[in-house]
């Protein structure tokens, strides 16, 4: 007769150890991101402390957030300033104008990028637009000084002697043209990386349905490159009202304040050179509330359209 042991109960399994928290799992790559994070607290985010003294009259020497307390003061001082309006609406012109020509620009050399078949070629061209990006915007506006003097290389070129950057209607046709040219080759980057995405499959339909190469593009490279677009359309928006602070202070003079006087150079000249700094502080402020309008405006147009978003 065979007796049947019982089999000694088995010990519960060991619920398995709890996972380290990725914070503390991956502090080395999250160290990654301590400098740029204290830069933004200190140059972006500490700063904006400040804005108080666009409701608060500064004195150089008294308190670093203003003494006396003036409300709207200054913000009603502006809004009834004839040369404020002036250098708003020039800064609305030429705002548009580089967004309207510089933004398109880049996707269109990265879809004739994107069709050049011979490398050699394709490395050359990337490599030449890519060179203007590197150059300091001091020696851009030194170049465009020289080449546009008045015995510079295109009067020398036309026979003519005309002071280009003397003249009020030449200054937007000259800061529109050196932004092409110095960033539309920088910009097809992100464009041409998100062209290496596109699944060729959707090319190859196409092709089966007699697509050509335009229409491959238009319903299979766009609708693909979609996001990429309006993420960095969103982001130009969001920089519009700065539109170039640099180049513009190096190339305009009294002559051409007109139409190259912007908010960012009026902010320089009255705040900084003048001392009115709870002035040009409820200026720039208004400016930013305008620019953070556009970007949450521009977001939310791009989300309910196209589906697109930065949040």
């Amino acid at each position: 007769m065979v007796t049947l042991t019982k089999a000694p109960p088995t010990a519960p399994a060991t619920p398995p150890k709890r996972a380290r928290r990725p914070l503390i799992r991956d502090w080395q790559l999250y160290s990654l991101a301590v400098l740029p994070l204290l830069f933004f607290a200190v140059f972006r985010y500490a700063p904006m402390v400040g804005n108080v003294i666009a409701f608060r009259r500064f004195r150089p020497g008294g308190s670093p957030f203003g003494d006396d307390w003036v409300g709207l003061r200054y913000v009603r001082m502006f809004l009834a300033d004839p040369t404020f309006w002036q250098v708003f609406t020039n800064t609305l012109i030429i705002g548009t104008l580089t967004l309207i020509i510089c933004f398109p620009l880049p996707i269109v050399l990265a879809l004739l990028l994107n069709e050049v078949r011979i490398k050699h070629l394709k490395r050359f061209v990337q490599s030449v637009s890519y060179l203007p990006h590197f150059l300091s915007v001091v020696i851009v506006a030194g170049m465009v000084g020289q080449l546009l003097s008045v015995d510079g290389t295109v009067n020398t070129l036309a026979g003519t002697e005309i002071p280009f950057l003397q003249r009020p209607e030449w200054f937007r046709t000259i800061y529109v043209s050196s932004e092409v040219w110095q960033t539309v080759g920088w910009g097809t980057i992100l464009y041409l990386a998100a062209l290496t995405t596109l699944d060729e499959e959707l090319y190859d339909a196409a092709r089966i349905d007699g697509a050509g190469r335009l229409r491959q593009t238009w319903h299979v490279t766009l609708p693909g490159i979609r996001p990429t677009m309006m993420t960095l359309l969103i982001l130009n928006i969001g920089a519009f009202m700065a539109v170039g602070f640099e180049k513009i202070l190096l190339l305009y003079n009294p002559l051409t304040y007109p139409t190259a006087d912007v908010i960012p150079t009026y902010l320089y000249r009255l705040g900084v050179v003048s001392g009115n700094f709870s002035y040009g502080a409820a200026i720039g402020l208004f400016e930013a509330v305008i620019g953070l309008i556009l970007v949450f405006t521009a977001n939310s147009v791009s989300r309910r359209t196209v589906g697109t978003s930065l949040w």
